[in-house]
């Protein structure tokens, strides 16, 4: 069942689910709408190869910033941060979407990170893409996407108890952590 305004403003308020800093004007009829951060991080242009399961790789020739602004070039790939800290029950889970307006200025908030799962506390990582002709400036602040809750039976292994949780208490734009997982 997708959460309504009334049910994400009580499992809010009553501390089921964690968001700071939270603003109750941006609760819409089934989401809640998030806002940029200000940390931004990228892939330079180069030719070095990224191996999933090599860190070296993953972290080289990568650049970020804390800015109140950046201007999203087109075809260009970003990571960010949103503003807002959530943490999750173990029965609540929640997709991130894109707003309809930043969509029609060409920006995909995120390639297929949208999940995110019962348990986990942190900044959400967006994965940024400008698809139009034009570079579009973004700001820190803006609201920028909307999570969207969903209730579910308790998972008996949240995010927060999973041994290897690699993006648990996240609080920037994160890289790829995909290195830590066994490779078969």
């Amino acid at each position: 069942m997708i959460l309504v305004d009334w049910q994400i403003l009580d499992r809010i308020t009553r501390g089921f689910i964690h968001v700071d800093p939270f603003d109750p004007a941006l609760v819409q009829p089934n989401s809640l709408d998030i806002r940029l951060g200000n940390h931004f991080l990228w892939y330079q242009e180069g030719d070095e190869v990224i191996d999933p399961y090599r860190k070296e790789t993953i972290a080289s020739g990568t650049a970020d910033c804390r800015a109140d602004s950046i201007v999203l070039e087109p075809g260009r790939f970003m990571l960010a941060e949103t503003m807002e800290v959530i943490g999750l029950p173990d029965n609540i889970v929640a997709s991130i979407e894109g707003k309809s307006s930043i969509a029609r200025l060409g920006v995909e908030l995120h390639q297929t990170g949208g999940w995110i799962d019962a348990g986990f506390r942190g900044s959400i990582t967006l994965e940024m893409c400008n698809v139009n002709a034009r570079p579009v400036r973004m700001y820190a602040g803006m609201p920028i996407g909307q999570l969207v809750f969903y209730t579910t039976e308790r998972a008996a292994q949240p995010y927060n108890t999973k041994a290897g949780a690699k993006y648990m208490d996240q609080r920037q734009a994160t890289l790829s952590r995909y290195h830590e997982n066994p490779r078969s």
